[in-house]
């Protein structure tokens, strides 16, 4: 009963961090989800124009992981 209990409250605890995580920087995560899915395209498509791309896509994640 006592384990079952505990295990409990670190399910609990552990969801109000990940909602808490979520308010604070869902939004950042986002942005960074959504240039890695960009360069995972610009890498697929090659060539001149995923080189230069991906060049692109890099610098803005730099940016993101400088805020």
């Amino acid at each position: 009963m006592v384990w079952t209990a505990y295990r409990a409250y670190q399910q609990l605890l552990a969801q109000k961090i990940a909602k808490r995580f979520e308010e604070q920087e869902g939004p950042w995560m986002d942005k960074l989800a959504s240039q890695l899915v960009d360069l995972v395209n610009a890498r697929w498509e090659g060539g001149r124009k995923g080189d230069s791309r991906e060049k692109e896509i890099l610098e803005q994640i730099d940016k993101l992981l400088e805020e």
